[in-house]
């Protein structure tokens, strides 16, 4: 039955991943007509509008293998799907920034109970040696998701601030496909998490922090000081951004046979593609630099997410949806909520707060970090 209906239940799989960036960069376009808005609001409150999502992620991600002891795999896709579109959607409702907050994190609820379905059934239904084209198609699915709405939003945000949050409805195609084609089955494995399944995936878990903490820089601080810094219409600041991600899903379509051909030397190209695009970025405000970095960050972030998810999903295999999937979602969400906490102070403390591009040339010193992270956890490893 599964095989006869392969396409179709890959296809509904990957449906759930083109929802999964939303939770946050979605919004991010339109985060500068967002603080207009709420001019009297400190600027902290405003950019957890796309952060806080990530902390209630993680939160439910920790829960998540109690949530598959509870229900099978379609009645928990669609609890979570249907929760997504009605707290995404319910922010145009509201005028209060700590009722939009509170949306904001019901919608982080339904992030987590779908976020590590959206790769953990890829390993859980289908051979491992199929697993990085479709983790690669994953990875694209989310940058396309990222694309859509993010030109959505932003060209949304025009008419009025939350009318942005329209873009959530999005989430109603994954509904169908889940109540059509997903099968209603009990996850197998998983005990929640432990210092032990830490310790085993730990290069992939701390990889994807870091990786967060990097991409994350760009949906919080790019509009705000593109729009301070430069002539650029909010449309024009939009379709940049849309570019990065529409560069992360191109990378995304040929990742697996990206892994093929260059398999050693994929650990370094995305922390390589980040220092790039944030030197590119704390060079200044003009437009072929701005695109230039733009294009770094998203092959960057196109590598390293698909590639992170493949090496750990072959080690665990069948049981990867329910115990290294919500780990690997976790410190994904974290390094998104930590990114503006960590990065903001520390470019204030090396290049001082009164640099707008002190977040980026400290995205730098981070992408050094990385990039000796993944020397020494991986050095003598092709998969984990």
């Amino acid at each position: 039955m599964i095989k006869n209906n392969s396409g179709k239940l890959a296809l509904t799989i990957l449906s759930i991943s083109l929802l999964t960036v939303m939770a946050g960069a979605a919004i991010a376009p339109a985060l500068g007509i967002i603080r207009d808005h709420f001019a009297d609001e400190p600027d902290m409150l405003i950019q957890l509008i796309v952060s806080l999502p990530a902390l209630f992620i993680i939160v439910t991600n920790l829960l998540f293998s109690s949530l598959c002891k509870l229900m099978k795999t379609r009645t928990l896709a669609l609890s979570g799907l249907l929760l997504y579109v009605v707290t995404g959607v319910g922010c145009f409702c509201v005028n209060n920034i700590w009722m939009l907050l509170l949306l904001r994190a019901l919608l982080g609820v339904s992030v987590g109970m779908i976020m590590p379905l959206s790769t953990g059934l890829l390993a859980y239904y289908f051979p491992p040696e199929k697993q990085a084209g479709l983790m690669g198609l994953s990875a694209a699915m989310n940058q396309m998701g990222g694309v859509v709405a993010t030109l959505l939003a932003g060209l949304l945000a025009n008419i009025q601030w939350n009318y942005a949050f329209f873009v959530y409805l999005l989430g109603l195609f994954a509904v169908a496909l889940v109540a059509i084609f997903l099968p209603n089955e009990r996850l197998q494995g998983g005990s929640g998490p432990s210092l032990k399944l830490l310790r085993r995936f730990h290069p992939s878990v701390v990889g994807m922090f870091l990786v967060m903490i990097l991409f994350f820089i760009y949906p919080t601080r790019f509009a705000l000081s593109a729009h301070t810094g430069t002539s650029l219409s909010n449309n024009a600041i939009t379709l940049i951004m849309v570019g990065l991600d529409l560069v992360a899903f191109l990378v995304g379509l040929v990742f697996g046979k990206l892994m093929q051909g260059f398999r050693h030397g994929m650990k370094y190209i995305a922390p390589l593609c980040f220092m790039a695009g944030y030197l590119f970025l704390s060079a200044g405000s003009s437009l072929p630099i701005l695109l230039a970095g733009s294009a770094f960050i998203g092959i960057a972030n196109g590598i390293a997410v698909p590639y992170l998810n493949t090496i750990a999903s072959m080690k665990a295999g069948k049981e990867a949806a329910s115990t290294v999937m919500p780990l690997l979602s976790a410190a994904l969400y974290l390094g998104q909520f930590l990114s503006p906490l960590l990065v903001t102070p520390l470019g204030a403390l090396c290049f001082g707060a009164s640099d707008m591009l002190s977040p980026f040339k400290a995205g730098v010193l981070i992408a050094a970090v990385y990039l000796l992270q993944s020397f020494l956890t991986r050095k003598k490893q092709v998969v984990e």
